[in-house]
């Protein structure tokens, strides 16, 4: 009993993580997208293993690919220190007990982050701002986003806040249709904060479960631009003090240490609720997305791994972890 009352609520989302099943065609789509043949990780892992257990320099070995492909200092460090002490214990004599011990030690990492996105039901409208730069996928990922909650029987609006952008609203408006939901949009050119307000209104008005708010691109460099969406923020709160419900970062995998400068600037700027990571079946090595489940331990909602509107997946940690070191 005294073990358990240590547990934190972050220790009870990993143990929670570990025990839950891990779904065959849920596994078997990551393998074929973020792994494909032996991954950065374990490639030659039996090249590592001497006569009676791990080569001296193996873990180094480890470290070395693991900061290579972004997984930051912090991730690393952690890691390799979980591993030492599976070699302490003995455990670690051959190429599958390694791979096992990686893969264990890479979900136990994971875990904490892997906390899915509920819409509460009694927050209507429940309302999902999407922030991020440019280039990361974030207006498809409202698309694939609302098809995924209409799907799953909510009423949807989306609003094209990205004004900047003379696409985004006609894009936004295809995945409106695409999932039956309503849209809210302005010309180029308008005021982003004024959509959004518009579109809050809209959807009390007629009774809808949640509103999906588009924002335009911005660096997180770029001091008035994040300015702005401050502003956006406390419009929305004007209208509803306990909204945005949710703030999602959208983050892509394949621009490495920098993602993790993003989610930090974008996380002080809002304080993000979760992040979404795209473009993980690329030339993305995984890395990145260790480096910000260590470093920032945000929930990552979603997981980006193709263009189809089905492959927005929720983050499972025990399936990313297989599908890396399978």
């Amino acid at each position: 009993m005294a073990a358990a009352r240590r547990l934190g609520p972050v220790n009870t989302y990993a143990i929670a993580a570990l025990l839950a099943p891990v779904s065959d065609s849920l596994l078997s789509r990551l393998r074929a997208r973020i792994n494909r043949g032996d991954s950065w990780l374990t490639y030659d892992l039996g090249q590592l293993l001497a006569d009676d257990g791990l080569a001296d320099d193996a873990i180094e070995e480890l470290e070395t690919r693991l900061l290579s492909a972004d997984a930051g200092l912090e991730a690393t460090e952690f890691l390799s220190e979980r591993l030492r002490t599976r070699v302490r214990q003995g455990k670690v004599r051959d190429e599958q007990q390694l791979r096992d011990a990686l893969r264990a030690a890479v979900e136990e990492l994971l875990a904490p982050c892997a906390r899915p996105l509920v819409i509460e039901h009694a927050l209507r409208p429940f309302v999902i701002l999407m922030v991020g730069v440019n280039g990361v996928g974030k207006t498809t990922t409202v698309g694939k986003l609302a098809q995924r909650l209409a799907r799953d029987g909510h009423s949807l609006l989306l609003a094209a806040g990205d004004t900047f952008r003379a696409a985004a609203a006609d894009q936004l408006r295809v995945w409106a249709q695409r999932a039956g939901a309503e849209l809210v949009a302005q010309p180029a050119g308008a005021d982003s904060a004024a959509v959004i307000h518009d579109a809050l209104a809209a959807a009390k008005a007629r009774n809808v479960d949640v509103v999906l708010a588009d924002t335009a691109g911005r660096l997180h460099t770029q001091g008035h631009l994040m300015e702005e969406l401050k502003k956006v923020q406390r419009v929305i709160r004007k209208f509803d003090p306990s909204a945005p419900h949710e703030v999602l970062l959208v983050l892509d995998a394949t621009t490495g240490a920098n993602a993790l400068a993003q989610a930090a600037e974008f996380h002080k700027a809002l304080g993000l609720t979760g992040l979404v990571l795209t473009k993980l079946d690329g030339t993305a090595k995984g890395g990145t997305l260790l480096a910000v489940a260590r470093k920032l331990a945000l929930p990552i909602r979603y997981i980006g791994i193709g263009e189809g509107a089905d492959d927005l997946l929720p983050f499972d940690a025990a399936a990313f972890a297989q599908a890396l070191l399978s």
